[in-house]
């Protein structure tokens, strides 16, 4: 285990406006979809991405402390929580009026979603089309 040094290595990530990320590990590729990576998520009072994104790898948020907010429909979610999102699923634009420090977990991988208690609600349904259950964060 290893102390983590939150005041250096920041970068800002693009196309954003007070957001930054600080890489953990991983082998990330996404040109080639392959690989993984870890990394934190700063966001500072009134940080925001500004369009809709999605992209084609899984990633998984937890959301250590502060709040985020979606643009798209005003709902708030407040740390910690967690979220699941498979490829394609829709999400953002996002601000933060308080701020918020979260871990991402991004990677390519055949897989399913497994419970679906936090599965993002506009994430498609399994290709099997069984219903899954979705549990809205406070």
């Amino acid at each position: 285990m290893f102390e983590l040094d939150m005041d250096t290595g920041w970068e800002q990530v693009p196309g954003t406006s007070g957001i930054t990320s600080k890489p953990l590990s991983g082998d990330f590729d996404e040109q080639n979809r392959r690989g993984f990576r870890t990394r934190c998520i700063r966001i500072e009072p009134g940080g925001e991405t500004f369009e809709p994104f999605e992209h084609a790898y899984w990633e998984e948020v937890f959301i250590l402390e502060g709040e985020m907010t979606s643009k798209a429909d005003n709902s708030t979610v407040r740390g910690p929580a967690y979220v699941i999102r498979p490829p394609a699923t829709p999400h953002g634009p996002l601000v933060s009026r308080t701020g918020c420090t979260l871990i991402e977990f991004q990677y390519f991988a055949d897989r399913t979603a497994g419970t679906g208690d936090y599965v993002d609600r506009r994430a498609a349904l399994p290709p099997t089309g069984a219903a899954i259950t979705r549990r809205r964060l406070p």
